[in-house]
């Protein structure tokens, strides 16, 4: 058995960003966590299906840079292998979501470069 929780999770950047409270070994669980203003870079997983659901406050979802979701307190959101997502808080109160990631493979990240306001990202090669 493992045992954690939400409240320990170390964010990636600081204060904000992914924080892991398990890692594997099938399946990661996390929070992520952005004050208003914060965003999480545009990326995707080639293999991994990863699952958000909202805990507190809302933020602006985009998928493959190319549409636009508000998630909030008690929405999920399913991204499957290949969905680009990217995460910006724009309002004016923390965001706060569990995530799940499986199957566990710590090396399946791809980031691509991309923010609202640019020319659509290319789209992973499962997509094209």
């Amino acid at each position: 058995m493992i045992q954690s929780s939400a409240e320990s999770a170390p964010y990636r950047f600081g204060e904000y960003g992914p924080g892991y409270v398990v890692r594997g070994p099938r399946t990661d669980y996390g929070v992520v966590r952005l004050r208003p203003g914060d965003s999480a870079g545009n990326h995707y997983h080639a293999a991994i299906e990863e699952t958000f659901v909202g805990l507190e406050g809302e933020a602006t979802v985009w998928l493959d840079g190319r549409e636009k979701f508000t998630i909030r307190a008690g929405d999920i959101f399913q991204m499957e292998p290949g969905d680009q997502h990217y995460f910006v808080n724009e309002s004016d109160a923390d965001f706060r979501a569990l995530f799940v990631k499986a199957p566990y493979d710590p090396d399946d990240s791809v980031q691509v470069p991309w923010e609202p306001g640019q020319p659509e990202p290319e789209l992973a090669p499962n997509k094209q």
